[in-house]
């Protein structure tokens, strides 16, 4: 059975899909040169960001413009049919710019209401010692960025605790700061509330909680034998515990103050586990994660996170009512920050992709892939390396979601079949889990993407005792590289098919090709 016209979720898959079977048609190919220069938008955009270091949202209108003015050229269309392109992609992506909007608020309400300060302060009622520091703070940072769903505020609330902690217990802050990173990104990757599961789910019109189940066991998996490695590396260091209490007395005034100005809620958050907060506070994550599982709609799920921090945080008196709709409080600064920088980026850059995949720049790469596929676990395994390149060349995740996402979603649904429904969107789960895996955790093997040096950054800030680099935060940063490392061996032997519901449909197959070899590309 040939699926080819796939519903945006599961539920809708009992509505007649049926189409007419039209003939294979040999697609018409660019002349060479036509191919390369479709190209030069795309070398624009990754050049302004890389060499020049233009922030993306100056990069993505400039590299838009770029982008429509070949098409022009190219096509022979107007600027506004080519510009049409661009907004009928974003306007497939609406809801998710409510939803980063929602989201950039738990996190902001989680930070400041006491909700990550509970969560840190439970953890640190573990012993710790130079040897087990490191393997801590990766797993208390996998819960923490998990319940905030913001890796940035994970890692700047919690380097300055486990980076000091370290000092004081013998700990190595290169392996710490490795954990911390690896550890922060992991709520990015899966968490119910991060920015870019949304946006990785949406583009795929797949439902979160599917690629929650889809990835459990592998992510958990990933993390565990991190841990292992990590343990291992910590293995000469002391084994002496420590007294986790006189962590803030030798943390410099100076390191708050600058953590202040760089990440304002990670320092409330920070000086909320200094001074103690009620264990009551996690209750929100409960919440949040609950509904979740029950399939409550995404904007439900963090308006309820919302609300609950907020009134949990009241009766605790880490914020007052008063503060809730302040120009300085949680809403208006959560709403604010997604609206001032995040929303316009990824409305700009789909904008782009759009343009870019109306005038078929992708067609030789996608050709290139599908004759070197095999079979359809080849063919899903060159769409995640697909992913971590476009994430090295724009060098930003939300980006590199944004445009990978039509292009290897097209790549599959042309190129594969299944004789189920759900099998074909288990597939779309499958690429809603590349770029996003591909997207965060790939950043952080990338040294000039703005992960790594952003956390080299604050790294330094807050523990000025060592000056950390993005290549620090790279060579110690053993859960991106088992990430990693795993998804691509694994999709491409086939082996993950050994992991519970991580493996792809076993009706999945690719396509007989056509006299020209390719399916309709």
């Amino acid at each position: 059975m040939e699926l080819k016209n796939y519903p945006k979720d599961l539920e809708e898959y009992e509505q007649d899909t049926q189409t007419d079977e039209q003939p294979d048609e040999q697609p018409i190919q660019d002349h060479p040169i036509i191919s390369v220069i479709k190209f030069l938008p795309l070398v624009l955009f990754a050049s302004l960001v890389l060499f020049l270091k233009f922030d993306l949202l100056l990069a993505a209108p400039i590299s838009t413009f770029a982008a429509i003015l070949v098409y022009m050229l190219t096509t022979k269309v107007s600027f506004e049919g080519a510009f049409d392109q661009g907004i009928e992609a974003t306007k497939k992506i609406i809801l998710i710019f409510f939803i980063l909007m929602f989201a950039t608020t738990v996190a902001e309400c989680f930070m400041r209401t006491g909700v990550g300060a509970s969560m840190i302060k439970i953890a640190l009622l573990l012993g710790i010692t130079g040897r087990s520091v490191a393997v801590v703070s990766l797993l208390v940072t996998c819960i923490i960025s998990f319940a905030t769903g913001s890796s940035w505020g994970t890692f700047a609330a919690c380097a300055p605790i486990f980076l000091w902690l370290s000092h004081i217990v013998g700990g190595s802050p290169i392996l710490t700061v490795g954990a911390i990173a690896g550890g922060a990104c992991f709520g990015d990757n899966i968490g119910m509330i991060s920015d870019v599961t949304f946006l990785s789910c949406h583009m795929q019109d797949v439902k979160i909680i599917a690629r929650v189940k889809h990835q459990v066991f592998w992510s958990l998996g990933c993390v565990l034998i991190s841990a292992v490695v990590i343990y291992l590396f910590s293995l000469p260091l002391p084994n002496t515990a420590g007294d986790p209490s006189g962590i803030f007395s030798t943390i410099p005034q100076q390191t708050f103050a600058d953590l202040e100005a760089e990440r304002p809620s990670a320092a409330i958050m920070l000086t909320q586990v200094r001074d103690g907060v009620p264990y009551y506070m996690v209750i929100p994550v409960i919440i949040v994660i609950g509904l979740s599982f029950m399939g409550c709609h995404t904007l439900l799920c963090l308006g309820s996170g919302i609300l609950s921090s907020l009134l949990l945080g009241t009766i605790a008196g880490t914020v007052s009512f008063s503060s809730w709709f302040a120009s300085d409080g949680p809403i208006y600064s959560g709403f604010a920050d997604a609206g001032s920088w995040v929303i316009i980026m990824v409305m700009w850059v789909s904008v782009f992709a759009g343009v870019m995949n109306a005038m078929k720049t992708f067609e030789p790469l996608k050709r290139m892939v599908v004759r070197m596929s095999r079979n359809v676990h080849h063919l899903m395994g060159w769409c995640s390396v697909l992913c971590l390149l476009g994430n090295a060349a724009l060098a930003d995740e939300s980006a590199q979601v944004t445009t990978m996402s039509p292009i290897i979603r097209e790549l599959v649904e042309q190129n594969t079949e299944c004789d189920t429904k759900e099998d074909a969107y288990q597939l779309r789960v499958k690429l809603a889990t590349f770029t996003s895996s591909m997207g965060i955790y790939g950043s952080e093997l990338i040294p000039w993407h703005c992960f790594p040096v952003f956390f080299a950054s604050i790294a330094t800030t807050v523990y000025p005792l060592y000056i950390f680099t993005p290549v620090d935060i790279i060579r110690q940063n053993f859960t991106s590289f088992i990430m990693i490392g795993s998804i691509l061996i694994l999709t491409f032997t086939g082996w993950d098919r050994f992991i519970p519901n991580f493996g792809l449909p076993k009706s999945a197959r690719l396509k007989k090709r056509s006299a020209s070899g390719l399916n309709q590309l």
